[in-house]
């Protein structure tokens, strides 16, 4: 795939109906003549948590062109942070400075300004401590209107309820505003389920605003990886209430959920995120929006190979220093691997990395090669201290270095004056006697008889931590003899550590091979990061950036992103593809290290936020094309026609076929289209029909209802509302209104079939469909019982649920059968599979019982990581071929993990 290949991918990429994305990108011109509006809520506006943040900073530049001083950012109020990334000010908008006022007069405390980031994007961040005294006030009225009930324990789900109250109140006052000047269009997007209470409330309001929810990663999805569960080959059969409940987290759970069904466009980071929010969720996202970078900010054009060599050398100061006493590898030789991220031992794929580096290791000593891999693993980790050997280490270095710094700077001045008298210098005036002794001090103190250290810190209760457990079990102990030595640093790094001196980007671009074989990775941003600076890496197909590069670049190898088969291979042959891809690069020249470093680098532009943002801008436009229908018409009468005038596909990723080797010419690149999905490419559905699309593969009870918002729904909704909040002045905007007052028919899925709700004039039923069983459908009350964790004003209230034989749920297809656990009065229990346990799921049919044993792997002898036996199989994941296939723990030994034919992406 050259050059001219990549940007014609990247091209295909940033074509909306054939018009390029850049025609949108004109400052907000034509949002300003719309009057549409772009608010973005996350928990991560100049709040920085975790990834979320990257990608709304990262984001900003490109959305701020296209939506210009129309584009507003909502978040909480978090002191430390404002102090720092917030210019204070008041707004210049007057539907915002308005809004803010009205808020501010009833006791809520904003605080508006701009970010200090690329763009300089408007802000409204509110101090949700100003609104802690009608917490239990906004629970009452957020129960009521749900039925999911927020513990009075949860910290963080009340403050997610006093954030997304604020943002429903904020959106409800400035839509008012915005509509009184003219016709506009609002979208809210948001990410998350710390922000879904937002986005629930207003749908059920009515509020005339487009909504989108994100989410960037499934919560119970995280939590049943961390879990030690068997999670890709026992997707479609969790017991999602019971796994939600045992973890504490049904009503978070229950927030994400419903934020995806009541959203009007519901996206997810990657396919693999999409076919476990179908599972998880219940509903299948509309739209597939990656996440990208803004490539600009790492942009090093032809420096990127000089800064490759400087912050190498940095890294052969520290390893001089931490190896010293068994420093004896040549540099020129030695190449820097690297694993990072949070603490996630299992689903970042530490533990397939340190078994994979115990295979190498065996490999070059096997093969007698005399290169050296210096693995570095930096997870941050609770410690006390710097290791005292770490510190001794580049004292010692240090001490040597200046010692050879000064008998050189002596040896010059004897050698000058030497020459400066005509005559040429003796062996015995380069070194006197008191230059060899201070020689010979530094050399003695230099030498140690233990091993090098393996972590630079002191780490708490490291006899339990996984990955010096690991470390210990597959005997890398930075032996002379070892070619492989490992260096824990369990602390985020900075360029103002006494041990290695350089941030994060620096680190990166100074290594040579950047290794993720992540088990559960929605997307992946540090192997992203590494390709915009040129740093070749190894990711997995269970990662959205693998498929994605997968998906749009042939033969990514040859572009240095190796991709390990984590999905259809057993754990040993993952194992030892990983460690096979190592010792190939491991045994490349040094000139073809640095043509696969240019190579690497060329992909920055499909990963740039100037190619991934159209995706964005589609999830959009779909979002307003369900409750703005003219919206279309309306953007082409301003465009003066130039924007197709097609209505925006449902799946929105797009094939990138590559024209042929012997293209010689881009000129058909602004003819050609791009295409939507194969139908093999296509994430599972249940119908090819454009609404069933949006459902979840299961049918629902026929009780079940749906929740769309057309005009009469929206119109009567706000003339209720605003009835309400004028016999209610001193509490205005908020859920004063009795539900009956705004009641209209909601359709049920058997009379929807387009996307676009059909008008309805009948009376609204008082329940809403937020993609959660409707538990009172069934009466038999032998069908079935359940603990819910809906809670209210520090009670707890107990209800019944039906078993997960009905049709409504995945755990059991095509079973007639109960899960034992949902039968209190039999006393079965069922036991989950753990990642290194076997489980016996009970009350399943015969052709659906599971069985996996899982073995730890032995790694005392050279040739570690021989697999043990295994047997059990699953047989409701019978691939094409008719093999049955089994799976084991992540740790162990599996076979194929592999998911139905209609889910492989």
């Amino acid at each position: 795939m050259s050059t001219k290949k990549i940007k014609h991918a990247a091209k295909s990429l940033k074509t909306s109906q054939g018009i390029p994305f850049d025609q949108y990108l004109d400052n907000g011109e034509i949002a300003e003549e719309l009057n549409k509006w772009l608010i973005e809520v996350s928990w991560e506006v100049a709040n920085k948590v975790g990834g979320i943040y990257t990608v709304i900073r990262s984001k900003v530049p490109i959305t701020k062109k296209e939506y210009g001083n129309n584009y507003i950012c909502l978040g909480p109020y978090n002191d430390s942070y404002v102090k720092t990334e917030v210019e204070v000010s008041e707004s210049k908008n007057d539907a915002i400075r308005e809004t803010v006022n009205e808020m501010k007069h009833h006791g809520i405390h904003v605080v508006t300004g701009n970010w200090l980031i690329e763009g300089f994007p408007q802000v409204v961040l509110f101090d949700i401590g100003s609104a802690a005294h009608r917490l239990d006030g906004w629970k009452g009225d957020f129960f009521e209107h749900s039925r999911i009930g927020i513990p009075y324990y949860d910290r963080e789900s009340n403050d997610a309820l006093l954030f997304g109250f604020c943002v429903f109140w904020f959106l409800g006052i400035f839509i008012d505003k915005v509509k009184q000047r003219q016709k506009s269009y609002v979208i809210a997007h948001f990410h998350e389920w710390l922000t879904g209470i937002g986005l629930i409330m207003t749908r059920l309001r009515g509020y005339d605003c487009a909504l989108i929810f994100t989410t960037h990663a499934t919560l119970l999805g995280r939590y049943l990886c961390a879990g030690s569960t068997d999670f890709y080959n026992h997707l479609p059969y969790f017991n999602l209430d019971k796994e939600a409940g045992d973890r504490q987290i049904y009503h978070r759970y229950c927030i994400e959920r419903a934020g995806a069904w009541c959203a009007h466009t519901f996206t997810t980071v990657s396919k693999i995120t999409g076919i476990e929010s179908q599972y998880l969720l219940g509903k299948t996202p509309d739209m597939l929006t990656p996440n990208g970078l803004n490539v600009q900010s790492f942009a090093a054009l032809h420096e990127f190979q000089n800064l490759h060599a400087q912050n190498k050398e940095k890294l052969n100061a520290f390893v001089r220093g931490h190896f010293y006493g068994h420093y004896d590898f040549d540099l020129d030789k030695t190449l820097y691997f690297f694993i990072a991220g949070r603490y996630e031992f299992s689903n970042k794929g530490a533990d397939m990395f340190i078994e994979s580096l115990a295979r190498l290791n065996h490999m070059l000593k096997a093969s007698g090669s005399d290169i050296t891999i210096v693995a570095f693993l930096i997870f941050p980790t609770s410690t006390n201290n710097f290791n005292i050997e770490s510190l001794r280490g580049q004292s010692v270095a240090k001490m040597l270095r200046d010692t050879v710094q000064n008998i050189q700077s002596d040896i010059g001045k004897r050698l000058y004056e030497i020459c400066l008298k005509g005559h040429l210098p003796s062996a015995e005036h380069i070194l006197e006697p008191t230059n060899i002794i201070e020689l010979k001090k530094c050399i003695y103190a230099s030498q140690r008889s233990t091993l090098p250290p393996i972590c630079t810190h002191n780490v708490n209760d490291d006899n339990r931590d996984p990955i010096l457990n690991a470390l210990r079990r597959c005997h890398l102990f930075n032996d002379r003899h070892d070619r492989v030595k490992v260096i824990f640093h369990p602390e985020f790094l900075r360029s103002t550590s006494p041990l290695l001196p350089l941030d994060y980007e620096e680190f990166v671009r100074g290594c040579h091979l950047g290794v993720f074989p992540s088990y559960y990775e929605p997307w992946g941003y540090t192997p992203a990061e590494c390709t915009v600076m040129g740093v070749p890496n190894i990711s997995t197909n269970l990662s959205g950036f693998g498929c994605f590069l997968e998906e749009h670049v042939q033969e990514p190898q040859t572009y240095g992103i190796y991709v390990v088969d984590r999905r259809y291979k057993s754990a040993e042959e993952s194992v030892q593809q990983l460690a096979q891809y190592m010792y190939d690069f491991s045994h490349l020249t040094r000139r073809q290290r640095i043509m696969l470093r240019n190579r690497t680098e060329r992909l920055s532009e499909l990963l740039d936020w100037h190619t991934l943002g159209i995706y964005y801008h589609r999830a959009r436009k779909m979002a307003l094309e369900k409750i703005h229908p003219e919206y279309e018409e309306e953007l082409l009468n301003i465009t003066n026609g130039s924007v197709s005038g097609a209505s925006t596909p449902v799946v929105s990723r797009s094939s990138t076929p590559a024209p042929p080797d012997n293209d010689d010419s881009d000129d058909d690149d602004d003819h050609q289209t791009p295409q939507t999905f194969s139908e093999q490419d296509k994430l599972p559905t249940s119908s090819t029909n454009t609404e069933q699309f949006n459902k979840p593969s299961f049918p629902r009870p026929a009780s079940s209802t749906h929740l769309p918002l057309d005009k009469q729904f929206r119109q009567a909704a706000v003339a209720a509302a605003n009835a309400a909040d004028a016999a209610a002045a001193e509490e205005p905007h908020l859920l004063s209104a009795n539900q009956d007052e705004i009641n209209q028919t909601i359709p049920t899925a058997d009379n929807q079939t387009n996307v676009t709700p059909t008008i309805q004039t009948k009376k609204i039923s008082d329940k809403v469909d937020f993609g959660l069983p409707d538990y009172g459908a069934f009466s038999d009350p032998h069908d079935g019982q359940r603990q819910e964790l809906y809670m209210m004003d520090r009670k707890a209230s107990i209800s019944t649920q039906q078993d997960f034989s009905t049709p409504d749920v995945l755990h059991q297809s095509g079973s007639s059968g109960n899960i034992s656990s949902f039968e209190p009065t039999s006393g079965q229990t069922t036991t989950f599979l753990s990642k290194t346990g076997d489980h016996q799921p009970n009350k399943l049919p015969e052709n659906e019982q599971k069985a996996s044993i899982s073995t730890q792997q032995d790694f005392s002898t050279p040739d570690v990581l021989h697999q043990s036996g295994s047997s059990g199989n699953i047989s409701s994941f019978e691939p094409t071929s008719g093999q049955t296939t089994t799976f084991l723990s992540k740790t162990g030994d599996h076979q194929p993990n592999k998911l139905p034919e209609n889910e492989q992406c």
